[in-house]
């Protein structure tokens, strides 16, 4: 039986024409992906990607109007889709503490290819979250970017994790902070294990970064302020 296709919600002000509305649109997201995992943000161009796509340059801008808006666009699809993972996973959970752990779990792990979702890979997309998003906010255009709420989703799944750890501990006095040194810190532990193995302590075939986030989450809401 065929997997049922689900279509995420992204909001309207991330592109100029939505990708999702054409064949084009979705090769142009598809192959982007594609293109900057292999190349690199810095070295991604439209005009590479309407080589690879056998598409004129000014096609591409129709959808977007520079690469920094195509990136910013690929981070919120993948936090909607964190998102609707989130939201999946804890719906028949009552338990805070069994919901904190499953949500901390999808943070910090591996990612594997989703069926419900056929024009985008999440494998490379999470390749390209761990390496390149920082690039999406670490900008002189940030404040701006976020006063149009560019970085709305990723904060809502931040504060969706906050919540819960404060059903937990209604004290505890530093949940963003906490979440979202998580999330950073996963990422940038999957690129060290990857090319600067020396900074972490992950060894092949022991995957030590959900274990380690997880006993760093628990213990520190269990601390009394």
């Amino acid at each position: 039986m065929q997997a049922l296709q689900i279509n995420l919600s992204i909001d309207g002000s991330l592109f100029t024409k939505d990708p999702e509305s054409s064949d084009l649109g979705k090769k142009i997201v598809r192959t982007s992906i594609e293109m900057i995992d292999e190349l690199g943000y810095e070295a991604f161009t439209f005009k590479k990607l309407g080589d690879r796509i056998h598409s004129n340059e000014s096609s591409i801008y129709r959808y977007f109007e520079s690469k920094h808006a195509l990136l910013v666009y690929l981070f919120n699809w993948y936090w909607s889709w964190i998102e609707y993972k989130l939201v999946f996973l804890t719906m028949n959970i009552e338990k805070p503490e069994v919901k904190l752990v499953k949500i901390l779990r999808l943070l910090t792990e591996e990612i594997k290819e989703d069926s419900d979702f056929s024009s985008i890979n999440e494998v490379l997309l999470n390749k390209i979250i761990i390496s390149e998003s920082a690039k999406a906010y670490h900008n002189k255009e940030v404040d701006e970017d976020n006063k149009k709420g560019f970085f709305k989703v990723y904060k809502r799944v931040v504060q969706r994790v906050c919540d819960i750890i404060l059903e937990i501990n209604p004290n505890y006095p530093y949940p963003h902070m906490l979440i979202s040194t998580i999330i950073e810190g996963a990422h940038h532990q999957r690129f060290f294990s990857e090319h600067l193995p020396s900074l972490t302590d992950v060894e092949e075939g022991n995957d030590a970064i959900d274990r380690f986030y997880e006993e760093l989450l628990l213990k520190a809401i269990k601390t009394e302020v």
